[in-house]
């Protein structure tokens, strides 16, 4: 199945200028969604990890199910001031603006090996803020993870020294 074909594009979204790349279709179709969501595990089988984090809200949708079906637990990583425990935290930049990302002090120890998904490499700000986070504990992040990547806005730039993977390139 080529889930490219799946992918709505919409012209001058969220601003003039920008080709919003919409998920939707594939989310409503559970055969398309269960392809996105094993392709994502076959690229990473040759990876040793015990846990998945994701991003709200897009990487809690690719990364639970992916956690479930290959049995790791899953770590939410969620904007400033929504998880009701002890946080860390990392500010960084957007395409749009600065944006702060938290998870729970204690989802992950040090020396864990963790995979991040999300569903979007973008300028590759929010998986950097994320991948900094997981060596500020002492764990390892083994690779990352997303459905899609733009390439034209260099986001593996911003992300060098990791092992970045994406299942649809455009």
């Amino acid at each position: 199945m080529d889930l490219k074909t799946k992918i709505r594009a919409i012209e001058n979204f969220p601003k003039e200028g920008v080709t919003f790349r919409d998920i939707t279709p594939i989310l409503k179709d559970p055969e398309c969604l269960n392809v996105a969501i094993d392709r994502i595990i076959e690229s990473v089988t040759d990876q040793e990890f015990s846990l998945v984090l994701g991003p709200e809200s897009r990487g809690f949708i690719f990364g639970v199910p992916v956690s479930c079906k290959i049995n790791k637990g899953f770590i939410p990583v969620r904007k400033a001031g929504k998880l009701p425990y002890e946080t860390i935290s990392k500010s960084y930049s957007l395409e749009y603006g600065e944006a702060t990302i938290e998870m729970h002090v204690d989802a992950i120890e040090k020396g864990d090996k963790v995979i991040i998904i999300d569903d979007l490499l973008a300028t590759g700000g929010t998986a950097k803020a994320i991948a900094e986070l997981v060596e500020q504990i002492g764990a390892t992040v083994s690779c990352i993870v997303f459905l899609i990547e733009l390439e034209g806005l260099q986001g593996r730039k911003n992300l060098e020294g990791y092992d970045v993977r994406s299942i649809i390139k455009y």
